[in-house]
Order: C-alpha cells, then sequence, then structure tokens
C-alpha cells in the first residue's frame, strides 16, 4: 500500500499544473490534491484563511482513513501546515515549498500593510486585479505566457499543462478562458496570515520541512529564523525562483521524496 501524498497548490495555478511532478512521485506515493483551492462557495476567502484550511481538511478527511503527508507550494505549504497544526492526528508530516513562515516584527509590517492597503502594492495582487482572461486559441495562450520572463523559465512540459488546465478551451471556436477566478486569487493575495508565527511558538506537532529556492525574492523577503524553528532546521535547497517547481519539476519531485525519507525518520 502507498503512502499518500495530498498536495495543496500555489496561488493562481490549478494543481493539474504540476502533474510532471506528480508523475515523477506518482511511483511511490499516491496523490491526491483539490485542484482549484477557494473556489468553493462552502469555503470563502476570507482573512487567515480559516475556510480554506477547512476546505483542505474536508477532503483529507472524507477520503482517507489514515494519517497522509501534506506537500504545499507557497499557498498551499502555508495551508498544509495550518492543517497540520489544527488536526495533527491526520498528518504525518508537511513539507513547504518555497513557503517560509512570516514571524515577528514582518508579521507586524504585514498586518499594517493589509490595514493600510501597501500590501497590495507589495505582492502580486495589484496585477492579479487585471489579469487577462481570453485567448483565441492554444497557441494564442503559448505565445502569450511563453513570452513572459517568468514563465520562459519554465519546464515546457509543465507550462503545456499550465495552458491545458489554467487556460482551458471554453468554445466550440477553440477560444480559452481563465480557470482560475482572478477575485479569489486577488483576495487569496489580500489575506495571507500574519498570525501563523505565533501559532508556531510552541512548536509543531508533526515533523515539518522546508524547500527553498534559491533565487526566490520571498525567501528574501521574509527571511528563514522562523522556519528555521519551526523545521527544526529541516531545509534544503533548489537553484531556482519562487517557481522553481514549474522550473524543477523533476528536481523538485527528487527533493520532496529525499525531504519526506528524511521527516519520517525524525517521526
Amino acid at each position: 500500500m502507498k503512502n499518500v501524498i495530498h498536495f495543496s497548490h500555489a496561488n493562481g495555478f490549478p494543481a493539474s499544473t504540476y502533474r510532471t511532478v506528480f508523475a515523477e512521485l506518482g511511483d511511490a506515493y499516491e496523490l491526491r490534491y483539490i485542484e482549484r483551492i477557494g473556489h468553493d462557495p462552502r469555503f470563502p476567502v476570507t482573512r487567515d484563511w480559516p475556510h480554506l484550511v477547512e476546505q483542505l481538511l474536508d477532503d483529507i478527511g472524507r477520503t482517507y482513513e489514515h494519517p497522509v503527508w501534506l506537500v504545499g507550494h507557497s499557498l498551499g505549504g502555508y495551508l498544509s501546515l495550518m492543517a497540520a497544526l489544527k488536526k495533527p492526528h491526520w498528518v504525518r508530516g508537511v513539507v513547504m515549498l518555497d513557503s517560509p513562515v512570516i514571524a515577528g516584527w514582518r508579521s507586524g509590517m504585514l498586518r499594517v500593510s493589509q490595514w493600510t492597503g501597501l500590501d497590495e502594492r507589495l505582492s502580486p495582487a495589484a496585477v492579479t486585479r487585471t489579469r487577462r482572461m481570453h485567448w483565441a486559441s492554444r497557441d494564442d495562450a503559448w505565445r502569450h505566457f511563453h513570452a513572459k520572463p517568468a514563465f520562459a523559465r519554465w519546464d515546457e512540459r509543465v507550462l503545456s499543462d499550465y495552458i491545458d488546465f489554467a487556460v482551458p478551451q471554453s468554445a466550440a471556436d477553440g477560444a480559452r478562458t481563465l480557470a482560475f477566478d482572478r477575485r479569489t486569487e486577488y483576495l487569496i493575495y489580500r489575506t495571507l496570515p500574519h498570525t501563523l508565527g505565533s501559532r508556531l511558538a510552541h512548536g509543531v506537532p508533526v515533523p515539518v520541512g522546508l524547500i527553498a529556492g534559491t533565487h526566490s525574492k520571498e525567501i528574501r523577503q521574509v527571511g528563514l529564523a522562523a522556519t528555521q524553528r519551526a523545521t527544526g532546521g529541516h531545509i534544503e535547497w533548489i537553484d531556482g525562483s519562487h517557481l522553481y517547481p514549474m522550473e524543477k519539476p523533476l528536481e523538485t519531485a527528487r527533493a520532496v521524496q529525499r525531504m519526506l525519507h528524511e521527516l519520517e525518520r525524525r517521526a
């Protein structure tokens, strides 16, 4: 019987975007995921994401009888960690992909910036509000994204899956429409939890590891002091940006496997 990984995606990138990562992990693990977090009206996006955590726990609770591994990228890493804090007996351990814990004075700054609206200018939120939603064809969508510097660094298998699942065909003439609601994406950025660091003050009840991108702007902004404490130093690096799972999917999958083995030994 395979061990189970419940994977949670980054904001704006449906889970099927990571199919190349899943394929590499699939021989050793059973993979489960929510395709688009935040799109179920039963679990709305609100400050600190309590309903998104409930959405993840609801999916786990309805599906499995035994504890599972939680692996998540960015948004997904934070949700995985918060789910583990709420239901540790459901979770074997957590692997966060470029999800550094915001704590201390940085959490205070985040709280103030959310009050003032400054966070909108310091995150992708502002761009998200006006994201393009329609393309004439798959080739049109491919050219659009491939021309963007961030997407140009992606493994082409991942970009192909992103085009197919994040911008699916929506009309008989081949036209395509963005599947990830941009209002939801915007709200997720604007409600980033600023209380997670304080919730970790007394430690984490399950083993936790972080895999970080060497060129991640998010890691530089947040720092790793709180994450070092939460993980007990279980941190590995991959050459790449915050989106390294899209840039280096095979290396990401192998790093996840190494981290899971390490956390299993720790447990």
